[in-house]
């Protein structure tokens, strides 16, 4: 082996290794808030802010216990109902509308769909008081299907918009060929158009429903007991008499959690689905 050959090998040796360092430290960075929060939580009361922080202590699930057998466990269930079912239902109604934006040819198609993001650019302040008369007037204060209702209100146009993104880059002709073949509209979208867009499902559910879970703007105008949300909850372990920190930070990593695993697993889902629609067949 010749010294030019073996000095680009160091050097690409070193190249790879500073990358790897890099994406771990950039990893690190990200993941520093999250791990600072999971410590916090299993260390005991007293040790929370103690200075110097003690990297090693001894770990305990008190804070955990304390808020799962309190009305933390309620609020959680709520915002698993809410988001999932928030989701469950943008998708199902907002599928079919993109695909007829995409596929339609009345003339107005890039309008319409303008005007459907627009509604979710305005600032979530300037629906409060509306909403809030609203939903007094019809009863729907605190409860789970008045959340499930706003949620879906944001999270429709996120569909919509998104989906008619992949449904354009899925060429016309495979849409034609099914109709040939005697699918019918339904048979096509269901059956060719629906599984090619696979990818982009996934990435419209997954923020879909991380958009509904992260919520607290609205949960907190919206909700007293009844239909508390976990964030909002978390938010009660702060009053006159005193911050209890070591459930606060059990309350922020049990709504984070479900959000990091969750990523973490689906990963490859919104990374395909982020790029699928990014190329127009």
């Amino acid at each position: 082996m010749s010294k030019r050959d073996a000095g680009a090998r160091r050097t690409g040796f070193w190249r790879s290794v500073a990358a790897h360092g890099s994406v771990l430290l950039l990893i690190l960075v990200l993941l520093f808030p999250f791990l600072w929060l999971l410590q916090m939580s299993l260390k005991p009361e007293k040790e929370i802010f103690v200075f110097p922080p003690r990297l090693l202590f001894t770990p305990t699930v008190e804070h955990y216990i304390a808020i799962w057998t309190g009305q933390f466990q309620r609020s959680f269930t709520n915002s698993t109902i809410v988001s999932l079912t928030s989701t469950m239902l943008s998708l199902l109604l907002g599928v079919p509308a993109a695909y007829s934006l995409s596929r339609g040819r009345f003339g107005a198609e890039s309008q319409i769909a303008l005007w459907v993001l627009a509604t979710r650019m305005a600032p979530p302040i300037a629906f409060t008081i509306p909403f809030f008369l609203a939903y007094r007037h019809l009863e729907w204060l605190d409860t789970l299907h008045g959340l499930i209702v706003i949620y879906l209100t944001f999270n429709l146009s996120l569909v919509i918009w998104m989906m008619r993104t992949f449904f354009d880059s899925i060429p016309r002709a495979l849409d034609e060929a099914a109709l040939v073949d005697g699918a019918g509209v339904w048979g096509t979208f269901f059956r060719v158009i629906l599984p090619l867009s696979a990818p982009g499902f996934a990435a419209t559910a997954i923020f879909c429903f991380l958009l509904a879970w992260n919520d607290f703007f609205f949960a907190l105008i919206l909700t007293r007991t009844q239909a508390m949300t976990a964030p909002v909850a978390v938010v009660n372990f702060m009053n006159y008499e005193g911050w209890q920190w070591g459930r606060i930070a059990a309350g922020g990593t049990m709504v984070m959690l479900p959000v990091v695993v969750f990523s973490i697993l689906v990963r490859n889902y919104m990374v395909r689905g982020l790029t699928a629609g990014a190329v127009k067949g």
